[in-house]
């Protein structure tokens, strides 16, 4: 077997060790947030976390808190400003910068990551670090060797938090092979409590043609004992405005949050979308999921109804996200 080089070389390549390392959470960390639908990558994650702490921040404080250079935080920011995430308005102290602060958006991201995501992170690196001890070197060497074993990623997965029940859920991105899921469960759903339309019809026989192509998105999530249970849509009605429709988790899997998971993910992607206004529709027997888009921050929008209300011979509710 080849021998590992920095390894062997020790503190010569100390540089190269460390950024090895972190090149293995980061992956892993990339992963879990494609996984959990937040929709960024972990080297913006720091920023928003910042502005979460300590509110409107200047760039030149936002480098200060972060430790890295001025350069680095405006190109983080303006990345987190195009997906909606972070906003700029100028400072009140200094009017020469720009004060960045969460957006709603932001906000919204940040109180579901702190909730759900954080904790499991926390518990598996605690458990990942636990009873180093010994040079620097060793220590490293021994980390490499417990992720070897397992994968930051598979640690956060099962980190099991005093008090949290595990959902072990993850989003999952719209694939032909889906095609048929997205189908059933809508139908499970719609024909229990209605029946279906042809509006229904049309976009579950063919959702590639009337949402993908047209602009749309369309979500699944997935249990990892059960499979995938939950889709969603954001379908695309006209120019910069979008339907939440064909929301739907299966009967099995009810009571595991994975509603809220799915229409979080789906919200998170927003933004990146262009989206001007957002609505859904849906119906007053549907108590449950009502109660969830209220939650999440949908109003009830007499406007919406009026406008697209009669998509649904179903229809008596018709809600509108603040964007």
């Amino acid at each position: 077997m080849i021998a590992d080089v920095l390894d062997d070389l020790g503190p010569l390549f100390l540089g190269s060790r460390l950024k090895r390392l972190a090149d293995r959470f980061q992956a892993d960390a990339a992963r879990i947030l494609r996984d959990e639908g937040l929709g960024i990558q972990p080297a913006q994650f720091p920023l928003l976390a910042a502005l979460d702490r300590y509110g409107p921040l200047s760039v030149n404080d936002a480098a200060a808190a972060l430790g890295v250079s001025q350069p680095a935080v405006t190109r983080t920011a303006a990345s987190l400003v195009e997906l909606g995430l972070v906003e700029g308005t100028r400072s009140d102290t200094d009017l020469r910068q720009k004060a960045l602060s969460l957006s709603p958006a932001g906000r919204d991201l940040m109180a579901s990551a702190k909730s759900g995501l954080w904790p499991r992170v926390q518990t598996a690196a605690t458990d990942l670090c636990a009873d180093l001890s010994g040079p620097l070197l060793g220590q490293l060497a021994a980390l490499e060797r417990r992720l070897d074993d397992v994968s930051f990623e598979r640690r956060v997965r099962s980190a099991q938090v005093p008090g949290e029940v595990r959902s072990g859920l993850a989003i999952r991105e719209y694939t032909d092979d889906l095609a048929v899921r997205f189908q059933e469960i809508n139908a499970e759903w719609i024909e229990a409590m209605f029946s279906l339309e042809d509006n229904d019809r049309r976009i579950l026989s063919d959702p590639r043609g009337e949402i993908l192509d047209r602009g749309g998105l369309i979500l699944f999530v997935e249990a990892e004992d059960l499979g995938i249970v939950g889709t969603c849509a954001l379908m695309r009605t006209d120019e910069g405005c979008f339907e939440l429709t064909k929301m739907a988790v299966s009967e099995r899997a009810r009571g595991r949050k994975a509603g809220e998971h799915l229409l979080r993910a789906a919200l998170a992607r927003v933004h990146a979308m262009g989206v001007g206004t957002l609505y859904l529709l849906t119906n007053t027997k549907c108590e449950a999921a009502v109660h969830l888009y209220e939650k999440v921050g949908f109003r009830h929008d007499a406007e919406i109804m009026e406008r697209f209300g009669r998509r649904y011979a179903r229809c008596n509710v018709a809600m509108r996200f603040p964007l």
